[in-house]
């Protein structure tokens, strides 16, 4: 199959994301708070460092829609193989949330994201703001051929981590709608489940607009 190490490195790189981070939420559950919400952050910063050095020279490193689309609405990636990216981190996410409800039960949501309160208003706006930093960094540090050589996977790890730890309370600080579709679709607990696919996506489309007025249109990563 036409493009399958790709597809494969993203189905992996999504499902040792989920499996890990997810992972930390339940066991600090658990465990009675032996992780800690800093050492759940910390966690979800160091798994993606450590995937974006392992697999983002097979498939790029997306491991979320939302960064796949923004890569093909700012001409880095192909039209084609976005849904087939997408489905391959979805079904990533939700084998890894299978996988944990099977090994550990049905404990802490299964790592699910909601909004603290109910508060889908202020959890949309948040999210919206998280995923375009997140975004910005990727630009910034893993696009722009102007940043510092190899140290991408260091500042989008950071910036992951400094996210999860500032606004995952109110938030769970998702900025990932398949690392909330894993837990939400295997736990069958959809409360406000639309917003993590809106507000990433959003965040992210806003980061190319501003990341492209910062780049003369992105061609001064080209160069």
């Amino acid at each position: 199959m036409k493009h399958s190490r790709e597809l494969l490195a993203e189905f992996i790189g999504t499902f040792v994301l989920i499996f890990a981070g997810t992972g930390a939420v339940m066991v600090d559950k658990l465990s009675n708070g032996a992780i800690t919400h800093l050492g759940i952050s910390i966690v979800f910063g160091a798994v993606v460092t450590a995937l974006i050095y392992s697999l983002g020279h097979i498939s790029g490193a997306h491991f979320n829609p939302a960064v796949t689309l923004a890569f093909w609405r700012s001409g880095f990636f192909r039209r084609n193989l976005v849904l087939p990216y997408i489905l391959a981190q979805a079904l990533g996410a939700i084998a890894a949330s299978l996988l944990l409800r099977i090994s550990l039960g049905a404990v802490g949501n299964l790592g699910a994201t909601m909004p603290k309160d109910g508060n889908w208003l202020q959890s949309l706006i948040l999210e919206t703001v998280l995923t375009f930093i997140l975004m910005l960094v990727i630009f910034g540090s893993g696009l722009d051929r102007r940043a510092p050589i190899g140290f991408a996977g260091i500042a989008i790890g950071l910036t992951v981590a400094v996210e999860a730890a500032c606004m995952g309370p109110i938030t769970g600080a998702s900025m990932n709608p398949v690392r909330s579709l894993g837990p939400a679709l295997v736990g069958w607990n959809w409360s406000h489940h639309w917003l993590y696919w809106v507000a990433p996506i959003l965040g992210a489309q806003l980061a190319v607009i501003v990341y492209g007025h910062l780049s003369n249109d992105f061609s001064d990563l080209k160069n």
